[in-house]
Parts: structure tokens; C-alpha cells; sequence
């Protein structure tokens, strides 16, 4: 899910990653629009509202909207940064870096939240920017490991691709391309994801509130230990290793007892 890069990803590959990131960008729009009035997988509606404050002349708002514009910016960039520098030397601790990092800020907006949060505006606007950031760094991976054909923080761009091949598939040339047909299906999954993962968080949000920010951090955790297990089990049956212990076959097992070392 994670290890493969650019075109070497199947689509099964980036169902995988797709399904599992817009559940998670599900889950965090939602929850901040519960608690903090405000979306935070994508940066669209703030555009507007960057809009509407220069208009007005409440330049602290304007500055406030602009470093969450910034940030959202800034943590596709860090992915990216990350992937491109390090991809070579080890590819899947490039990929998962960037999710390493979003943990972190999830985290954090759920200890902080849970703990100390008096909603002051300042406050809001800080765990804001987080979330706002931690969006950009999935984005940002998503993008970057699939060549652009796995974006999960945001359903415009999904909902625009999948009524275009939607109405491709009006002609019977279209329906019979593989390929159309497997993204089309990646398309409806992460949007149906995205729904599912808004829904659970508003039910949990009914009973732990900031706490869903540690469910979301541990459904990360649980996409990078996913895909260190099968990278460890697809070494293994490669190698015929696991760490530093050779996988012996049967010969070498009745050699060994021939010899008195078994």
C-alpha cells in the first residue's frame, strides 16, 4: 500500500491506500466541523472565506486564513519533499514518514483537546491549522505515491472525474476499457469511504468528542504496521529470511541430522 511508488502500483494497491486515507479524511472533516464549525480535509471553502475578510478589512482574519492556506500548502510540500529525497534509500519509511508525522498532529489536537481546551478563538484557530496541515500531508503522500491518481482529502475533483466516466461509459467503446472500469471503481470507493468515515465520526463524536482524533491516529497506525507486516512477509517468501534466521529446506533439516547437529 505504501512501499509501491508511481507506476508500479497496482490498482489494487491504491484502492487500498485510497479506501483506508478517505475514510481517515472522512472522519477528520467531520469531527472539526462538530467541534470547531470549520472543515478542515481541504482548503476550497477557505478560499471564500479569504474572499469575504479582505473584503470586509479584518486583515487578522485574512492573515489567520492565509497560514491555513499555507499550512494545508505546506504539508503536501513536506510529503513530497520527503518522497522524492528519500524514496531511493528506503521506500517504504519515505511513504510512511509523512503519515508518521500526521499522527503526531492528530495527537496532539486530541491531548490538547481533551485536556486543556477552553474555546478561545486562538485555540481554535491553532488546532485548526494542525489538522489543516496534517490533511496536507496525506494529501500530499496520496498524490505523490500514485502519480496523481489517489487524492482522498477532498470530493470535488472525485466527484468531477467520476461523473466524466460516468458519461464515457454512456458509449460501449469506453465501458469495454479495463482500465476506465478500475477507475471508475477506485473513484466510487473512496467517495463511499469518505461518506463512511464522516458517519463513524459523527457517531463517535456523540461520546468522546476530541477523543476521535486518537481513533483516527490509530486507524494510521494500523496502515503502517499493515504495510510493514506484508513488506516483512513478502521479504520472506523473496529471501526465505526472516531477520537474521535462514528458512532451512527439508534436505538441509535431514542433512543436519546426519551430521549430528540437530
Amino acid at each position: 500500500m505504501l512501499s509501491k511508488f508511481s507506476n508500479s502500483r497496482s490498482l489494487s494497491d491504491n484502492i487500498k491506500l485510497g479506501t483506508m486515507t478517505a475514510f481517515i479524511a472522512g472522519m477528520v472533516n467531520v469531527s472539526s466541523l462538530i467541534i470547531f464549525f470549520s472543515f478542515t480535509s481541504n482548503i476550497t471553502g477557505h478560499y471564500a472565506i479569504l474572499a469575504e475578510e479582505i473584503t470586509r478589512g479584518d486583515w487578522h482574519q485574512v492573515a489567520v486564513v492565509l497560514a491555513w492556506i499555507f499550512l494545508f500548502f505546506f504539508g503536501n510540500f513536506v510529503s513530497n519533499f520527503i518522497i522524492i529525497n528519500f524514496n531511493q534509500k528506503n521506500p517504504y519509511l519515505a511513504h510512511a514518514a509523512p503519515l508518521a508525522l500526521e499522527i503526531i498532529c492528530l495527537l496532539t489536537v486530541g491531548i490538547y483537546g481533551t485536556n486543556y481546551y477552553t474555546e478561545r478563538l486562538v485555540e481554535t484557530e491553532l488546532l485548526i491549522s494542525l489538522l489543516l496541515f496534517a490533511m496536507g500531508l496525506q494529501n500530499g503522500l496520496t498524490a505523490s505515491i500514485s502519480n496523481f491518481a489517489v487524492k482522498t482529502t477532498h470530493m470535488t475533483g472525485t466527484m468531477t472525474d467520476l461523473g466524466v466516466l460516468l458519461s464515457m461509459f454512456t458509449k460501449a467503446e469506453y465501458r469495454k476499457k479495463k482500465e476506465l472500469r478500475g477507475r471508475a471503481k477506485l473513484l466510487s470507493l473512496i467517495a463511499i469511504s469518505y461518506l463512511f468515515g464522516g458517519v463513524v465520526a459523527g457517531f463517535l463524536n456523540l461520546y468522546y468528542q476530541f477523543g476521535v482524533f486518537f481513533y483516527i491516529a490509530g486507524v494510521l497506525v494500523i496502515v503502517i504496521v499493515y504495510d510493514w507486516y506484508n513488506l516483512k512477509v513478502h521479504r520472506y517468501f523473496k529471501t526465505g529470511k526472516v531477520g537474521n534466521f535462514k528458512k532451512y529446506s527439508e534436505m538441509d533439516v535431514l542433512a543436519s541430522f546426519d551430521r549430528g547437529e540437530a
